[in-house]
This record gives C-alpha cells, structure tokens and sequence, in this order.
C-alpha cells in the first residue's frame, strides 16, 4: 500500500492507493480517515486501484481555520482535482456515511467523473429549510463542544450515540481499532467539518435524484431503520438504483458484516468495467 500528500488546491491530502485496474474512490465517515477502508483495499486491490483519502480536517490531510474551506463545493472539487491528479478522470466512488453524502454531492455536481456509485448509510441530506436550520444550530453546538471538551471526551460522548449501539458486539480489537481512528482526531478539523459540510449545512439532493443516470447501489444495515427507510425512499426517485439491506449489521455495514459488505463492492463494481 502506498502513501502520500498531495497538495490540492492549497491543501494537503493524505492518501493511501493501492492495487490495479479501474479506480476506485473511498470515501470514509465523520471521524474517520483512510484507515477505515484497510480490510477492502486489502481484499480488493488484486481487482482495482483503490484510492482512499483522509477527507478535509480528518486523519493527516490538512483542517483549515476557515470552515468555509469545507463546503461541499470546495470538497467536491477538491477530490475531482485530486483523482485527475492521480490519472483517474473517471472513477467509481464508494462512500460511508458523511463520505456517503460527499459522494452523492460528488455526483450531483461532477457527474461526468463519476461511473458507479456505492452508498453505505448515507443521504441526499435534509427536505426542508428547517430542518436544516435545527440541525445547522445541532451541529454548531457539537462542535463547540468538540473544541472545549478536547477529542477523548467528545469520543467517549460520541460512541454513545444510539446510532452507533449495535457496534457494542463487535469484538474488542476491532471496536478498539475504530476508537484509535477517532481519538487521532483534530479537534479543529472535526468541529469545522461539522461547520462546512455537515448534514445541515450541505446542499438537499432530494429534488434532484431522478436526474441521476449512474447505477447507484444503496446499502445499510438491517438494524439500522432510520437510515433504511432513507435509503428506500432514495431507490424510489433515483432510476438506477438498488437497495439492499445486510442482516445483523447496524449503521457500520463495514465494520459490523465485514464478509458481506467488501462482497457487495465487489459484485457491483465487477458487473460492468468502471
């Protein structure tokens, strides 16, 4: 597995790649970093050339004072100019969570980079002005927060969250191997992640999904019903799309139904040369 930094647009990126054949793009989750994708990159890279990166303000790529700097516009444009950089104009993405919503935007926005879309709980965002209001002011809050408390407390208020319960199964060295990925965590970064491209602050796709012509496979966890119920509803308005729910699995498809989840990759990316 290589890794390097890569400045773009006036940022550094960390970013780990490995394997050949098409590109694929990961895309981890709010607290997370190209770690995450290890045990795929692993099981994969004899097929494809995975590409995963520390997103803006996570793992070792740079977290900027400006919140700003983490938009979605500026993030989109960033990994488009990172993987053209890289010798991949075209590429498939596979995103968790808040990558999950960054691939999605990736999409909406720079369609002609984009030949398949993997979504792991994720969603095109917030229906209404005010619910993004509400949670635009939730995620201010939280990331103060993170700013006052320091990384450990807001980790240890964090794996609290009912979202994440059914990851108390897992076995140890694996739960312990998320919460190092956590607690290597700017504060900075975090709280300004929150500001810039959080679940409020980030554009609604939801009047938008018809006009999306890649094959998109939507997966969560069948213990997981908020997000399930997202991903249904999403299926229903993007005409190219299949939901699929993994038993014994909550929000943490990967982590939780490891074995299933790189299958799922695997199958949807072999299905057509990306």
């Amino acid at each position: 597995m290589n890794e390097q930094s890569v400045l773009v647009n006036g940022c550094r990126y960390f970013v780990r790649t490995a394997g050949t054949g098409p590109a694929l793009l990961l895309l981890h989750g709010f607290t997370g970093s190209s770690r995450t994708w290890e045990p795929l990159m692993q099981a994969l890279s004899g097929a494809f050339r995975m590409v995963a990166v520390d997103l803006l303000g996570h793992g070792q790529t740079d977290a900027p004072a400006d919140a700003a700097r983490y938009s979605t516009s500026e993030t989109v444009g960033d990994l488009v100019t990172l993987m053209q950089g890289l010798g991949h104009d075209r590429f498939g993405v596979v995103g968790y969570s808040m990558g999950g919503r960054i691939a999605l935007s990736l999409t909406m926005m720079a369609p002609v980079h984009v030949t398949r879309l993997f979504l792991e709980s994720a969603s095109p965002g917030l229906r209404t002005d005010a619910e993004r209001a509400d949670r635009v002011a939730r995620d201010e809050a939280l990331a103060a927060y993170i700013e006052s408390a320091g990384i450990e407390a807001f980790v240890d208020r964090w794996e609290q969250t009912p979202l994440f319960a059914t990851q108390a199964s897992l076995p140890e060295a694996v739960r312990a191997r998320q919460r190092a990925i956590r607690l290597s965590q700017r504060p900075r970064g975090l709280a300004n992640s929150l500001r810039g491209i959080g679940t409020g602050a980030q554009p609604s796709w939801w009047g938008r999904l018809d006009a999306i012509s890649a094959p998109v496979l939507l997966l969560t966890g069948a213990l997981d019903t908020k997000f399930c119920a997202i991903a249904r509803d999403m299926a229903a308005n993007i005409p190219s799309a299949l939901h699929i729910t993994v038993d014994g699995a909550g929000h943490t498809v990967h982590l939780e139904q490891p074995e299933a989840y790189i299958e799922q990759v695997r199958q949807f990316f072999q299905e057509v040369e990306v």
